[in-house]
């Protein structure tokens, strides 16, 4: 078997003789993972998944399944009975830790939501199976969106969202609270408080004195009546841009880990960076982005590649306290990368109106940036303290790694090939999904056991619950500012507030994403903001894709900034260094995240949105831009191969603000101030320093250095 086949179970002979008992095994196999997965859950959980994909499959294919014809609504009513339940099955109401005080030394940060504290430190559930009051909450849910879905043409045609029946007027309300509740266990305590104050809203909007935030009020009633049944709340963009594109994405990523892709990216990262200078640290870079681009989870996907890449840096000189930041710095980059991007992304399509390629294409320059600057000041760290890269025999082969693993990067190009070459976007993900079983079913370099496929099932079925339910969620704050007109209001207000200058809307926008993004999830930051920040930013002229994307950027940038970040956090529970400090390092390392928003705001070509010559030339001078401060940080110049002084170092930061800003005279000012920097330091530093030594500062006990011979 190939080193790229995920581990397969061991074949018995049981197995031939007695399958059923041998599946029963495998099923009860699978509950090792969470208690309350029995055998009977497990079955549950894998037929609402396959039933979800289905009815998914059916309205993105048209089908017609029955000869049938699926609204819109009863599409999505019946996408939610699938998946809903699903979070009630995986996720206790409390966990351990949830109990214990929130205070209480080595918790959980603020807003982590209890599917990660589970993911992340195995907490258990002192009950086998799922508690009576949960089935009763799965059951209340199927029963609510089966009701709704068996009703969606009465729902439209005759206006039950705001005149129904007595039965779907409780049902709303019965429906409303479940999703809070759901939205509570996926994504924490902050988000369903903010999302369950802002479905309130519209009950006191007309009442409230301060004019910014009046708007039309409606009883609890309706209100429960427009949350339920309407269009713009739970059922609301988000949750059909999920329904049309988002859950063929989510399958794709998760069936590819599952099928050995983890392994091939990490395989082949080893392969090409392995060798050089730090090369520990450039190798977690590359597979940790490769599967946070897969995942879109910058903390689960710590949680999945950090027991591995961490380690393997500390063994290679790095101090605990950086190698947990390179991972959450990588792992929270997966988000903005082509050609899969976080949950945000697809969101993007329905607020911008543009097909899903456009992103693709228009996140790609940055992204590229990002990484640049994060390789860039890992060369600077492992040149300055003399951390060789792993000997060559040690390292997989590429054309090895290549030979065994074609399938997989095989599927990323025909995907993003596809997605250019197909009408439909939201088919070419299942199609490169049926690839991928198919390789894994008949490839003798991928054998997966039957409890692989269960694990692969039931790990599709709680990503896409946890998501689904997490966007129905955020559905109830677009249905509040929506009902109430509010979000109009405040997005003229704000323009009013700044006047016309875009620089201090763009801080200002950064300020409230940033603040956001520490309590909320990235997707559900930014729905607030597509409808009150963004409308702002685009009326002083900023380019709208580049606007959502702002948005995107500085939303997630609270995964790696203090107090909050949750991917730092995550990363020093792994290495066993200082939250605070790793976070603080994570921030460095990730400091070109930060700028680069405000490059391609302020000049739309780094977004693809000019003429080519344009895009060229940007790209080209963010590149400069990106080595300059990237230096200045790092304290050491790659290529030139020297160390920096302090005025170096604050010359090349304040040349590299320079060129990322719009006006071209700017632009080649900081171009040339870069090039008598390099020059002047080229002549002066002397290029055999001895290294530095790698401060330890009370950090866990190094692992055994081993160094390129």
């Amino acid at each position: 078997m190939s080193h790229l086949a995920p581990t397969a179970a061991p074949r018995t002979g049981a197995s031939d003789g007695a399958p059923v008992a041998s599946l029963a095994a495998d099923i009860n196999a699978v509950t090792t993972h969470n208690p309350r997965l029995t055998p009977f859950w497990t079955t549950v959980t894998v037929v609402l998944t396959v039933l979800g994909v289905l009815v998914t499959m059916n309205q993105v294919f048209f089908w017609r399944l029955g000869g049938i014809t699926l609204l819109q609504n009863t599409f999505l009513y019946l996408l939610l009975a699938c998946f809903l339940p699903i979070v009630f099955i995986v996720t206790p109401a409390l966990s351990r830790r949830a109990r214990k005080s929130p205070g209480a030394a080595g918790g959980p940060p603020p807003g982590t939501s209890t599917l990660q504290i589970i993911e992340a430190e195995g907490m258990r559930t002192a009950r086998q199976g799922v508690p009576l009051y949960d089935v009763l909450l799965m059951v209340l849910t199927v029963i609510s969106c089966l009701y709704f879905a068996s009703h969606g043409v009465d729902i439209q045609e005759y206006g039950w969202e705001w005149n129904a029946p007595a039965v779907a007027t409780v049902l709303s309300l019965v429906f409303w609270a479940l999703v809070v509740e759901i939205l509570r266990r996926a994504a924490g305590w902050i988000v369903a408080v903010l999302a369950l104050a802002f479905s309130l809203y519209p009950i006191i909007a007309g009442g409230i004195p301060i004019g910014i935030l009046q708007g039309v009020d409606y009883d609890l009633l309706t209100i429960g009546q427009v949350h339920s049944m309407g269009t713009e709340s739970i059922l609301g963009m988000p949750l059909q841009t999920a329904g049309a594109i988002l859950v063929g994405f989510l399958l794709f990523g998760t069936v590819l880990q599952h099928t050995g892709g983890a392994d091939f990216f990490h395989n082949l990262s080893m392969a090409v960076f392995g060798r050089y200078r730090g090369g520990s640290a450039k190798v977690a870079v590359a597979s940790s982005a490769t599967m946070g681009m897969m995942s879109g989870s910058a903390v689960s996907n710590v949680l999945t590649t950090g027991p591995m890449t961490i380690p393997a840096m500390i063994r290679s000189g790095f101090t605990p306290r950086v190698a947990g930041a390179v991972e959450a710095t990588a792992s929270s980059g997966g988000s903005i990368t082509p050609p899969i991007m976080g949950t945000a992304a697809f969101l993007m399509v329905s607020f911008v109106g543009v097909p899903y390629t456009t992103i693709l294409v228009a996140a790609t320059i940055p992204a590229l940036l990002y990484f640049l600057g994060v390789f860039l000041q890992i060369d600077a760290y492992a040149a300055v303290h003399d951390l060789k890269g792993t000997p060559r025999h040690l390292l997989p082969r590429l054309g090895l790694a290549l030979k065994d693993g074609w399938p997989y990067l095989g599927a990323l190009a025909v995907l993003t090939g596809l997605l250019f070459v197909l009408d439909s976007e939201a088919q070419v993900p299942f199609w490169i999904v049926g690839l991928l079983i198919l390789i894994a079913t008949v490839s003798p370099r991928v054998q997966m056991s039957r409890r692989q496929w269960l694990d692969m099932a039931v790990d599709c079925g709680r990503t896409l619950a946890q998501i689904i339910g997490i966007i129905a969620g955020v559905g109830l704050i677009l249905g509040g500012l929506t009902a109430t007109g509010v979000a109009l209001s405040l997005s003229r207000d704000l323009v009013a507030l700044v006047g016309d200058n875009a620089i201090l809307l763009l801080l200002t926008g950064a300020a409230v994403c940033f603040v956001l993004g520490m309590g909320l999830t990235i997707s559900a930051a930014y729905v607030f903001l597509a409808i009150v920040m963004v409308p702002a930013v685009i009326t002083v002229g900023i380019d709208p894709l580049a606007a959502h994307l702002f948005v995107i950027y500085w939303a997630s940038v609270s995964y790696i900034t203090p107090p909050v970040g949750l991917a730092a956090f995550a990363a020093a529970g792994i290495s066993k260094a200082s939250p605070m400090a790793t976070c603080v390092e994570a921030m460095r390392l990730g400091a070109v995240k930060y700028i680069v928003p405000f490059g391609f705001a302020l000049n739309p070509a780094l977004v693809a949105q000019a003429s080519g010559g344009e895009i060229l030339l940007a790209f080209l001078f963010s590149v400069v831009a990106v080595y300059a401060v990237a230096g200045a940080l790092g304290g050491y110049l790659a290529f030139v191969e020297r160390r920096l002084p302090v005025w170096a170092r604050v010359a090349l930061a304040v040349s590299g603000f320079m060129m990322f800003l719009p006006q071209l005279w700017v632009t080649l000012l900081g171009l040339a101030f870069t090039a008598a920097v390099v020059a002047v330091v080229r002549l002066v530093v002397p290029g055999d320093l001895p290294p530095e030594p790698v401060e330890d500062s009370g950090e866990a006990p190094r692992l055994p250095t081993r160094t390129a011979s």
